[in-house]
């Protein structure tokens, strides 16, 4: 098998795996993204629907991967679908953008993040050390922050761990996950026990009409679901995978859409609509309404360990993309290299991270991030469509776990896919050229590489 050539250790149980679901989809977004889903869709009830939408997709997905990963759990995940289903050049296109803007910007997304909940408590953090002068044209100059100092820290730091297997890795995904979950399930609790109303449901504001408003705050849901999928990137250092890797991915989708509906339930127990789409960060809001001051830090530190575990999780498994392109030939060799000792992508590794660090000190991390949303989604609704593809492609393929409700599920997400990247298209068709153009400048490097294989 391919992931044997590789020479990973399958050190992976299904508890680390199942964290890594969990631990990378809860980022920051489930304290921050109501407030855009009410302003788009108005009613409380409509931020419910989106939420369940965005949940079914996302599970309409994770069901589809299941059936991709347990048959080919190799290191890559969509490198490896898009690869057998349509060719080379396509899982390259895929393993250059999560390189290049999608997980590095993730990784520079979720560490700002981290120092800007972190100033809360220490406000120097946010003091610029020193500034880097720039023309006009780009701003004029570029504060270097002590906060973006101190995630260069945190992330070269996780980096670092990983680099020394995928054991501790996976370890620290696992305690910090489940402390993470528990700070979700106080939060969720002090709202549910505290002194709310549960008229706030039934409460409205002016909003986007129509589907427009529909689609605009499910782009926000989809947003807070994303990264079900990076399990599936460290296939080949998984445990028993034709069993894991099913389980893993939809138990942990389903846990997510559980608790991020639970959590709404009560945000919006305690708070009116308005009083949602009025604050910037919903959960510091309903807790301080419910403990005081004292509440909404604790917000603060619960968001911290969410972070923290995404960030972590996106290092561990984003390294295995460029790592397994590079072992096909169409990377840079040295990212292909496996540590003799701890057996992982170490240079991988090293290589996302240095560039995620740098991403946070350019500040346009947010906007390169933003840039491939639309690209990244084609990729995203191939690699989904594949398992229909290598059902004809490859009919004698070993399926240890076939998808549910085939081929009606992989078709949903495809189409929840084409209404995603049509509305992203009418609200930014600026943003969407400009990220396709990105990343299909990384076509002459293809070209080149595959010459040499």
């Amino acid at each position: 098998m391919a992931e044997e050539s590789h020479g990973l250790r399958r050190d992976l149980g299904v508890w680390a795996a199942a964290a890594i679901v969990v631990g990378t989809v809860i980022g920051s977004g489930i304290f921050l993204v109501p407030k855009t889903m009410v302003q788009e869709v108005g009613s409380v009830p409509m931020v419910f629907a989106v939420w369940i939408a965005g949940g079914i997709l996302s599970l309409a997905g994770a069901l589809t991967y299941a059936e991709l990963a347990a048959s080919m759990p190799e290191a890559g995940g969509e490198y490896v679908y898009l690869r057998e289903a349509y060719g080379p050049m396509y899982g390259f296109v895929y393993a250059w953008t999560q390189l290049i803007v999608a997980k590095s910007g993730a990784i520079a997304t979720l560490a700002t993040g981290f120092y800007l909940y972190l100033a809360n408590f220490h406000p120097a953090l946010e003091r610029a050390l020193w500034t880097v002068p720039l023309p006009d044209s780009l701003g004029g100059s570029l504060p270097i922050r002590l906060g973006q100092m101190l995630v260069i820290g945190v992330i070269l730091g996780l980096g670092i761990l990983n680099y020394f297997g995928v054991r501790f890795g996976g370890g620290v995904q696992v305690v910090v996950t489940v402390v993470k979950v528990g700070c979700i399930l106080a939060i969720m609790l002090a709202g549910l026990t505290g002194t709310g109303d549960a008229a706030n449901f039934g409460t409205s504001i002016p909003a986007t009409a129509g589907m427009a408003g529909f689609f605009a705050a499910l782009v926000a849901a989809l947003w807070a679901y994303d990264g079900w999928n990076n399990v599936t990137m460290v296939a080949s250092e998984i445990k028993n995978p034709q069993r894991n890797l099913p389980l893993a991915l939809i138990a942990g989708t389903a846990a997510v859409m559980l608790l991020y509906l639970g959590t709404n339930v009560a945000y919006f127990y305690i708070l009116p609509a308005a009083e949602v789409a009025a604050g910037d960060r919903v959960a510091a809001t309903m807790m301080r309404k419910v403990l005081g001051d004292w509440g909404a830090g604790a917000v603060s530190i619960a968001a911290m360990i969410s972070i923290f575990a995404a960030i972590n999780g996106t290092i561990l498994t984003g390294a295995r993309v460029p790592f397994a392109a590079a072992r096909d030939g169409l990377f840079f060799r040295a990212i292909g290299h496996l540590h003799p000792t701890y057996r992982t992508p170490g240079v991988s590794i090293l290589v996302m991270s240095t560039w995620s660090c740098l991403l946070v000190l350019s500040g346009t991390y947010d906007f390169l991030f933003n840039l491939v949303i639309f690209g990244s989604w084609i990729l995203y609704g191939m690699a989904t469509a594949s398992v229909i593809v290598l059902r004809h492609k490859k009919p004698e393929m070993y399926r240890p776990y076939r998808t549910v409700g085939y081929p009606v599920v992989p078709v949903l997400f495809v189409i929840g896919a084409i209404c995603m990247l049509a509305s992203t298209l009418m609200t930014r068709l600026g943003q969407s050229l400009g990220g396709l153009l990105l990343i299909l400048g990384g076509l002459p490097f293809y070209f080149y590489w595959s010459k040499r294989i």
